[in-house]
């Protein structure tokens, strides 16, 4: 998702609470969100969001990235790591 790193322009950014309210209703017991950013404010904002809804838990623990996802590494990402760019997951999984 889009970072939208002006602060005038953070309304903007998907991973709000509404949004994030919806995706629970709609996602099964246990089911798993996982999210991904190369930008450090966004991944801290995304985790600030989920972590104050009670319908996710954080699958790693509690305010904690997940540092080995299990996921291929795009292309876009291996250039920005070869670059010294970081990246940033997040795995929540929804409560029963």
């Amino acid at each position: 998702p889009d970072p939208w790193p002006k602060k005038r322009h953070n309304k903007r950014r998907l991973i709000q609470t509404d949004f994030m309210t919806l995706i629970a209703r709609k996602l099964k017991p246990n089911g798993r969100l996982h999210l991904a950013t190369d930008w450090k404010p966004y991944a801290a904002h995304m985790m600030h969001v989920l972590e104050a809804l009670s319908e996710f838990s954080n699958a790693i623990a509690p305010h904690h990235f997940w540092g080995q996802p299990d996921r291929p590494e795009t292309k876009f990402e291996k250039r920005g790591k070869n670059l010294g760019h970081g990246v940033w997951d997040l795995l929540y999984k929804k409560n029963d």
